[in-house]
């Protein structure tokens, strides 16, 4: 895979053509997609697939339930109606992608992280094979009937569905998105030595940060912003990650946004984009350790690094850069399909 390619170049998908696609092949894409997850734990995620006429339907049927009680025109409302039950019925597979219930926050933060990123991980394995997709999570479709259909518990969090299928058409290119020097800041020196041989520099993070910043997310939002961190100075906010914290490291913070769906929409987007970062790094055969750390949820401790009252940091990533590279996965991949 031409990774920085597929990453700028890949689109979402509205329209597809309705050739048949393979559950083998699905199945098989999304064991890939967990393979390049890198993580210390055991995520806890579930995906359904929808991959029949009957089950589309019935999925059709449990998604404009919400829609069904709209104040909308009743001839308004019926073309919608109509419209989205004959585009979900007709498109050959949909994912629905669910993050398990926790014990605290931080593990739900970290089943959400792990569903999001393997999405992406999905989508741009599944470019390769030609397949387009659409991440949807759009509220009107979050209603009881749809969160019964998908058998929802308390505590879960849906991620969001990915539409399936084969194209004809490349969409236009999009927007351009503001680069990441515009959202950077930095604690401590600029160019940081590691060894004899210098192998993170600010600015090699920022290039890889701009390829990185193609992460999917809805209407080209972009609310990260990065801290690059290279002195000791605060090393001790670091202890709880109990492993060797004598290197650079890159907070990814957030705005904290009032309504719930963009907020969970901006970290479905933000671990895109360390995903994306994460790839990118291995490919140049970089140590990227990322984390969810207890700490950032104390806002006491999170104040040195200039992290606002409307700002939350979203994952922590140590750059070790290729001294003892090794990203191997450290669990093994676990994939949780219902097929119906």
């Amino acid at each position: 895979m031409n990774l920085s390619k597929t990453i700028i170049e890949r689109r979402s998908i509205r329209k597809y053509n309705g050739t048949p696609v393979e559950q083998e092949l699905i199945v098989s894409l999304l064991y890939k997609a967990a393979s390049l997850y890198v993580t210390e734990g055991t995520p806890q995620w579930r995906c359904i697939y929808y991959g029949t006429y009957e089950s589309r339907q019935r999925l059709a049927v449990s998604i404009t339930a919400k829609l069904k009680e709209s104040k909308l025109g009743k001839l308004v409302l019926n073309k919608m109606i109509d419209f989205l039950t004959k585009k979900v019925a007709e498109t050959p597979v949909h994912l629905v992608f669910i993050a398990e219930s926790a014990e605290n926050q931080r593990q739900s933060d970290e089943n959400y992280a792990s569903v999001c990123s393997i999405m992406q991980n999905f989508q741009l394995l599944g470019w390769e094979q030609g397949l387009g997709m659409l991440w949807y999570t759009d509220p009107i479709i979050q209603g009881k009937s749809f969160f019964k259909e998908i058998g929802l518990q308390e505590g879960e969090r849906f991620a969001g569905i990915l539409n399936i299928g084969y194209f004809d058409k490349m969409p236009r290119g999009r927007r351009r998105r503001i680069p990441a020097e515009q959202k950077w800041t930095v604690i401590g020196e600029n160019d940081w030595k590691h060894s004899d041989t210098l192998q993170v520099t600010s600015q090699s993070v920022l290039d890889m940060l701009n390829q990185a910043i193609w992460a999917p997310n809805h209407g080209l939002r972009q609310p990260w912003r990065f801290i690059y961190v290279t002195n000791g100075k605060t090393k001790g906010k670091l202890q709880t990650l109990n492993r060797d914290i004598s290197v650079p490291f890159l907070l990814v913070v957030a705005k904290e946004e009032a309504d719930f769906h963009k907020r969970e929409e901006d970290f479905a987007a933000i671990s895109c984009l360390v995903q994306n970062f994460q790839l990118l790094a291995e490919s140049k055969q970089w140590q990227v350790l990322r984390s969810i750390p207890e700490w950032i949820y104390d806002r006491e401790q999170c104040k040195p690094f200039g992290i606002d009252p409307q700002e939350r940091i979203v994952e922590v990533l140590e750059l070790k850069g290729d001294d003892g590279y090794s990203n191997s996965v450290l669990a093994p991949p676990m994939v949780n399909i219902t097929h119906l």
